[in-house]
């Protein structure tokens, strides 16, 4: 109970002080989105929460407007991918909008715990999973150890695993921005998922 409100307290702080920080980013993500295809400047995507409750996931999106616009739509495709959408989605501008979620306490990562902005499922997703293009290989290869995952956060919810996680998440960016792979980091999540199925 005492590491879910100092959890809740930090979160709130976190994603409002992010917010305010980065609302410079905010209005160069809408502007070029806005000039890149015109539309609706945000995707929401339908994601389970805390206690089996449904919410709404905000992004930024990156690619163009489609008529009929699935789950699919979360997945690269390079046809419908305009130019400034490749680079938000590399230095992780279009997740900005999740803070959203977190100032408001809405969702989770596993239905178990509150939401976050980032984790080890979520950065399997960005190192590996972002490169599969392909729906149904994605299922394959990637949704099994990112539900692993995302179980494997349940268990090690902590003040400190937070911190890591944080941590993680600015090496994460700051190689793909080098333009290199953390390769390293991608081997221990797939020993977590491993750990993780094994128990």
């Amino acid at each position: 109970m005492f590491y879910k409100v100092i959890k809740r307290i930090f979160d709130f702080i976190c994603a409002l002080i992010g917010i305010i920080g980065t609302s410079p980013l905010w209005i160069v993500g809408i502007i070029g989105i806005l000039i890149s295809d015109w539309g609706p400047v945000f995707y929401t995507a339908r994601r389970i929460g805390k206690n089996n409750k449904p919410f709404k996931m905000y992004k930024f999106r990156s690619m163009r407007v489609a008529k009929a616009v699935t789950e699919a739509s979360l997945r690269p495709d390079e046809d419908r991918i305009f130019p400034f959408g490749h680079f938000i989605r590399k230095v992780k501008i279009d997740e900005l909008p999740q803070l959203l979620n977190i100032l408001y306490g809405k969702g989770n990562e596993a239905a178990k715990v509150s939401v976050g902005l980032s984790g080890p499922a979520a950065l399997y997703d960005f190192i590996y999973g972002d490169q599969i293009t392909d729906e149904k290989e994605y299922m394959e290869k990637v949704y099994p150890t990112r539900r692993e995952l995302e179980y494997t956060y349940v268990q090690k919810a902590g003040i400190f695993y937070d911190l890591k996680m944080i941590v993680y998440t600015v090496v994460c960016i700051l190689y793909a921005v080098c333009g290199k792979e953390c390769t390293w980091m991608l081997n221990e999540f797939v020993e977590d998922a491993k750990m993780t199925m094994d128990k």
